[in-house]
């Protein structure tokens, strides 16, 4: 079975960096494409980031693109989520997800194109 395990989240004020972190066990990671995603208060869940298998590949939500940064460490089975100049807008649930099918880059925006999802870590930017 796969899990999922972010961490890193907090309250942080306008203007500052966070980085989160996502630990994957069960599965042979390196193998597949994972992703971030956010829920603000009283909002969906939307797509904020993707990263192929090997690291080369990524893709970004326009409202994040040139903020945050997405990395992989496949040797400690972790994902990265770099988040710089943070704004009150970021305020968000984060979320971790992996893609089914190994060695696949496709789709990256939509939550169906995930199956497996960590519990989310909160992230509080005030102003």
């Amino acid at each position: 079975q796969v899990q999922l395990v972010e961490s890193g989240g907090g309250l942080v004020q306008a203007g500052d960096s966070l980085r989160l972190s996502c630990a994957a066990s069960g599965r042979t990671f390196s193998n597949y494409a994972m992703a971030w995603f956010r829920q603000a208060p009283g909002a969906a869940r939307v797509f904020v980031a993707a990263i192929s298998w090997t690291g080369h590949t990524a893709v970004y939500e326009d409202s994040v693109e040139g903020r945050f940064t997405i990395s992989r460490d496949n040797a400690k089975n972790t994902v990265y989520l770099q988040m710089n100049s943070l704004k009150p807008e970021d305020t968000a649930v984060y979320y971790c997800a992996s893609k089914e099918d190994p060695y696949y880059w496709g789709n990256h925006y939509s939550e169906q194109d995930y199956t497996y999802w960590g519990q989310g870590t909160q992230v509080t930017v005030s102003s």
